[in-house]
């Protein structure tokens, strides 16, 4: 009998959202994405393992780990 197991993550744009970044100093479009990985049998998620949600900016491209809280905050359109 064999089992087929792993771990998936699903990546969902909550929004976009102009702030100036952290990282290169210009004022540019921040994407705010959550990135949920689960645990996967037989290629049917199942269990949830962990939840992220990040800030990437668009014109360098570096990502932040952002809290659920704050990124719930944010103000995005």
């Amino acid at each position: 009998m064999f089992f087929i197991f792993g771990l998936r993550t699903k990546v969902t744009r909550s929004g976009v959202m102009t702030a100036v970044c952290r990282h290169c100093g210009n004022q540019a479009a921040q994407v705010i994405s959550r990135r949920s990985t689960k645990f996967t049998l037989f290629f049917v998620p199942l269990i949830p393992i962990r939840t992220r949600y990040v800030q990437q900016c668009s014109f360098c491209g570096v990502e932040y780990a952002v809290d659920a809280d704050e990124a719930r905050r944010l103000p995005v359109g």
